[in-house]
């Protein structure tokens, strides 16, 4: 027997941070959740699975309009039409205080009610789900702790919508332990609410399949659910299922070895080939990360325009519409040898030694706050909010903002021929 482990689906939720991209992935990127939710059904026809599972949040939240719900009922008549019965939970996002449409869902679909847990059951071999959804999206209580006992001589599954020890990461919904689950004394555990995949506990199985598809840079690497063989006495096996359609990378280049802005930009299309070769076909989507100290950093520093112009230069004649660049981040620093620095006696050996002196300023960082106050106070809102330097600004805090920005001044004033 085989049943898959979904959780997570946020069907219609779109893909973050690469709509002002000028040739973004329209498409993929308003449907992936729907592309991947249709290869996940795919995977489960074609591997004749028994049932499938859904752990919390296959919505996003209520519908715009009915455009979602007629998709979802359109793949469960497929698992219909091959005899593949669903079990459903619902999570915060698609609590039942959240959802203000509904649609009559095919006969194959069963729901966990939110009121109190529920039990269904299937014979040859004899399974026993058990679940609660949630009534209200914070929900706090121990769900866990009201699911009944294990049906005797069935294979028990606990489906539960929970942040599992208050994970870091996630709201503490449901909140329990896994030496509680385990007490519970079910043979398997099928999660959700945690997005990265996460196998607890083995035997029994306590298991987060992590969500269907990345949607942001922070939902890296392969997602998608999980392939669960078992017999009648427990879970033979536990295997992930990728289906994202989209992947999202963050790649950290090391410039140490380059020395311009145009071998910073060589490095980055060889790690761009590099990523391509081991993604295959997938599209992917990636935050590019500059690191190391480089003696090209001065010639990054205010640069941002330019260098991200000439990324996506080497994305588009590497990728072939398989790349796209979420963002440009230059983490590098100047190189760590300052000696050359130390034994200038020209105005960028002066501007350091001020600059290093500069955060204990309380007095110059006041006459610098005065000269910026009045830049940023015209400033629109949205750009404040994006731009948390700004908002530094605003609060007369500089030190730590001329602490950050020091060396790379420094670094370019000294390079470009315009030191001696």
């Amino acid at each position: 027997m085989k049943f898959v482990h979904a959780a997570d689906i946020h069907l219609d939720s779109p893909l973050a941070g690469l709509t002002a991209y000028p040739d973004a992935p329209v498409e993929l990127l308003r449907t992936a959740t729907r592309q991947a939710f249709t290869r996940l059904v795919d995977e489960a026809i074609d591997a004749a699975v028994s049932f499938m599972v859904i752990a919390g949040d296959l919505y996003d939240g209520s519908w715009k309009d009915y455009n979602t719900g007629h998709f979802f009922c359109r793949q469960m008549g497929r698992l219909h039409q091959a005899g593949i019965p669903v079990y459903l939970l619902f999570g915060n996002h698609d609590a039942e205080s959240e959802m203000t449409k509904k649609l009559l869902l095919p006969p194959n679909v069963h729901s966990f009610g939110s009121r109190r847990p529920d039990s269904f059951q299937l014979h040859e071999p004899l399974v026993a789900l058990h679940g609660q959804s949630f009534r209200e999206a914070a929900t706090t209580d121990n769900l866990a702790a009201g699911y009944p006992p294990p049906v005797p001589g069935a294979l028990n599954i606990g489906v539960l919508h929970t942040a599992l020890e208050g994970n870091a990461a996630h709201a503490t919904y449901a909140p329990c332990s896994v030496p509680e689950l385990v007490a519970r004394g079910y043979d398997y555990w099928a999660l959700g609410h945690v997005h990265e995949h996460a196998i607890m506990r083995e035997d029994p199985w306590v298991v987060f399949p992590g969500n269907l598809q990345g949607r942001h840079v922070r939902e890296c690497g392969p997602r998608g659910a999980v392939l669960v063989t078992a017999d009648a006495d427990r879970v033979q096996r536990v295997e992930r299922l990728p289906v994202d359609v989209l992947r999202w990378q963050v790649l950290a280049v090391d410039a140490s070895g380059t020395r311009t802005l145009a071998e910073v930009v060589r490095a980055v299309g060889r790690a761009f080939e590099g990523l391509l070769d081991a993604a295959g076909q997938l599209p992917l989507a990636v935050r590019v990360r500059l690191t190391g100290h480089s003696p090209a950093h001065g010639e990054l520093f205010g640069r941002a325009p330019h260098l991200r112009a000439e990324v996506l230069g080497q994305a588009a004649a590497i990728g072939e519409d398989r790349l796209w660049v979420e963002k440009v981040r230059v983490e590098t620093a100047p190189p760590q040898d300052g000696q050359a620095l130390r034994t200038r006696s020209d105005a960028v050996a002066a501007l350091a030694a001020l600059l290093t002196a500069a955060p204990d300023d309380a007095d110059l960082l006041a006459d610098l706050a005065e000269e910026l106050r009045p830049l940023v106070d015209r400033a629109p809102q949205e750009l404040l909010q994006a731009v948390p330097e700004l908002a530094a600004i605003r609060s007369g805090d500089l030190a730590d903002l001329v602490r950050e920005v020091a060396p790379g001044l420094v670094a370019h004033l000294a390079g470009n021929g315009r030191g001696p």
